[in-house]
């Protein structure tokens, strides 16, 4: 009787130390942070334990020798400061899975000031306000006009040799009716938009299916276009009721 509980108190402390032995079994682990933040690299991962440490690299990936039971730490100043105790069913994985809550810093309040009178020309930066050139005026401009320089002086200082090829192939001409035909359709989308399709029927009496081609006619005409860009509705309008008068002459002929 004696024996048979000898046998049972050696059978339940064999037990006991093969769970131990487990238990302080090193392993290594692989692991892997996700967050919505986009940068994962170089977030801490410190065993609590051992006060062992690594870093995840781009990726969010890290590896590190550890017990069931240790704790790690997860720490950056992009995430929250997140601890997880490491199970014997986590060992099993083979990527250990990890989610962090991004790190938000509330910031105070901000106050956007327009300071209009601050600008290049009040700090002395510039004599006079910057043009603002359209696409295809910097793309005109770009190109390089020729000027009455030789070709002998591009290495001193003269025109670029870009230039001088632009200038010879008709690229400018062609750029200079390019930045033409761009100002005729910016007073187009101007007419269409300051008086609209019914105004030229109703009131000028231009049949509807000429009042696209009265506006190719009437942008032509420099008084208008003035009109259209000092945004004086009054004179455009006027000078619009004389350019459909000669228009529609033109069309009985």
């Amino acid at each position: 009787m004696f024996s048979a509980k000898l046998k049972i108190l050696f059978f339940f402390f064999f037990l006991q130390s093969i769970g131990f032995a487990q238990s302080n079994e090193l392993f290594f682990l692989k692991g892997k942070i996700v967050c919505s933040v986009k940068e994962l690299s170089q977030v801490n991962v410190f065993n609590l334990r051992s006060e062992s440490s690594t870093a995840t690299d781009e990726n969010g990936d890290y590896s590190l020798f550890v017990k069931v039971g240790d704790t790690l730490k997860f720490a950056s100043l992009q995430v929250e400061t997140k601890k997880i105790v490491i199970l014997e069913t986590d060992l099993k994985k083979p990527l250990f899975v990890t989610a962090l809550t991004p790190n938000t810093i509330a910031l105070e309040e901000v106050q956007i000031k327009d300071y209009k009178n601050i600008n290049a020309v009040s700090l002395g930066i510039l004599e006079k306000p910057a043009k603002h050139y359209s696409p295809a005026e910097r793309r005109l401009r770009a190109a390089e006009e020729l000027h009455w320089y030789s070709p002998l002086l591009i290495p001193v200082g003269g025109m670029s040799v870009d230039g001088l090829l632009n200038s010879i192939s008709g690229r400018t001409a062609m750029l200079k009716k390019e930045v033409v035909i761009e100002k005729k359709e910016k007073l187009l989308l101007k007419i269409e938009n300051q008086f609209g399709a019914d105004y030229f029927t109703q009131k000028l009496k231009i049949p509807p299916q000429n009042v696209r081609g009265f506006w190719y006619y009437a942008v032509d005409d420099e008084r208008l276009e003035n009109a259209l860009n000092t945004k004086n509705k009054t004179k455009a309008s006027f000078i619009l009721a004389e350019l459909a008068i000669n228009y529609l002459a033109l069309q009985k002929q």
